[in-house]
C-alpha cells in the first residue's frame, strides 16, 4: 500500500535519512523503533509532504506522492497525528476536530466526530472545552482524532504516548490497535518499543539515518540487539 524507495533527506548540510526503504501493507500496523535522532520523526514528515526529499520515492498504491504538497497527501489518504499534539490550543475539542475534516465537504462530518467520542469518551465530556486546557493524555487523544477526520486510509502516529502516564498509554495503545481493526493501516513511531511491538504486525529499527533491523514484531521482539536496546533485556 505504501512504498518508500531509498528516502535521502537533508537538514541544510546534515544528512538525516540515508536510503531508507521500507512498506506498509494495507491492514497492518507498522511500527518505526529507534533512539532519538535516528530519523523516525524524519520519515513520516516526508511521507505527509512537510519535508522534501532530495532522492528516493514514496508511494501509495503504486502512485507517486513525494512531490506533493501536504494537503494533497491528505487528500490522497494520509493523515498525519505529529509528535508534541500541536492542537489548536484556543479552539474547542469539537473545533479541532472540525479542522482535521477541513478538505471535506460532505454531510457526514457530525458522524465522524461522534465516532471519535465513541473511541475517545473522554473528550465527548470535554467537547465545548478548549483544547489548550485538557490534561496531556486528552490532547493526544486529541490529536488522534483530529487526524481520523480526515478518513485517512493511512494513520501516521508520532510517538503517541510521549509524556503520558503508564496506564495512559496503555489506553492510547489499545485505542490505535482498535482503530487498526475499524480497518486503518498505520505506521506508528514509538519510543515505547514493547508497547509498540505488543500490537504491532511488523517493525522496523532506524539507527542515524538508516534502517537497522526488520522483521515480524515477534523477530523483534526476539532479536537480541532489540531487547539490549530498546526492551531493557539482556542479549
Amino acid at each position: 500500500m505504501l512504498e518508500v524507495e531509498n528516502l535521502q533527506v537533508f537538514y541544510g548540510e546534515i544528512h538525516a535519512l540515508k536510503g531508507i526503504s521500507l512498506q506498509v501493507a494495507r491492514g497492518e500496523i507498522v511500527a518505526l523503533l529507534g533512539n532519538n535522532g535516528a530519523g523516525k520523526t524524519t520519515t513520516l514528515k516526508t511521507i505527509s509532504g512537510l519535508l522534501r526529499p532530495r532522492t528516493g520515492r514514496i508511494l501509495l498504491e503504486g502512485q507517486s506522492i513525494h512531490e506533493l504538497p501536504p494537503h494533497e497527501v491528505v487528500a490522497r489518504g494520509i493523515a498525519h497525528a505529529p509528535e508534541g499534539r500541536k492542537i489548536f490550543n484556543r479552539l474547542t475539542v469539537t473545533e479541532n476536530l472540525e479542522m482535521g475534516a477541513y478538505l471535506r465537504s460532505d454531510k457526514t462530518i457530525p458522524d465522524d466526530i461522534e465516532r471519535v467520542f465513541a473511541l475517545f469518551p473522554r473528550l465527548k465530556e470535554r467537547q465545548a472545552q478548549v483544547a489548550g486546557t485538557l490534561s496531556g493524555g486528552e490532547q493526544q487523544m486529541l490529536t488522534i482524532g483530529r487526524a481520523l477526520m480526515a478518513r485517512p486510509r493511512i494513520l501516521l502516529l508520532d510517538e503517541p504516548s510521549m509524556g503520558l502516564a503508564p496506564i495512559l498509554v496503555e489506553q492510547i495503545l489499545q485505542t490505535v490497535e482498535n482503530i487498526n481493526r475499524l480497518g486503518t493501516t498505520i505506521l506508528l513511531v514509538e519510543q515505547n518499543a514493547a508497547m509498540a511491538l505488543s500490537i504491532a504486525h511488523r517493525g522496523y529499527v532506524l539507527e542515524t539515518g538508516n534502517i537497522a533491523i526488520h522483521g515480524s514484531a515477534l523477530e523483534l521482539q526476539e532479536h537480541p540487539d532489540v531487547r539490549r536496546a530498546y526492551l531493557g533485556e539482556g542479549a
